[in-house]
């Protein structure tokens, strides 16, 4: 009985010592996180858009590819997900970008290409409409 007693204060002690430990060890922590100069992240551009089907319903698993509108290849290449979204981080500054989809493997299907017109560090929202 005696010993049961004794492990449970020990177990109490040495709970108590971790959380008396732990607690300063956090304020330190986050008080060096706020203290560091701020990250800079780089500017850009995001192409957002939405992929739909032919009865209009968001179609997921789409292969989407972009490109600069002066270039032959794409550059990008994403899939739409459950929703039929997809986003795509660019370069700021004044462009135009060719979004459409990658359809051959679908018989029946055509690709559908739309361009997406960027000033500067914006956000443009594009949408592809499936015909099949």
């Amino acid at each position: 009985m005696m010993r049961s007693y004794s492990i449970r204060k020990f177990c109490l002690f040495s709970l108590t010592t971790l959380w008396l430990l732990a607690v300063p060890l956090a304020v330190l922590s986050t008080a060096a996180d706020q203290s560091s100069p701020e990250k800079k992240e780089k500017p850009y551009a995001l192409i957002f858009g939405t992929v739909w089907d032919a009865q209009g319903r968001p179609a997921y698993g789409v292969p989407i590819k972009i490109r600069r509108e002066d270039q032959k290849k794409a550059k990008w290449q994403l899939m739409s997900d459950h929703r039929g979204e997809f986003a795509q981080r660019v370069p700021p500054g004044k462009a135009n970008y060719i979004v459409w989809t990658d359809l051959k493997k679908k018989k029946g299907s055509k690709p559908v290409e739309t361009t997406a017109h960027i000033e500067n560090d914006e956000r443009i929202d594009v949408g592809l409409h499936l015909t099949e």
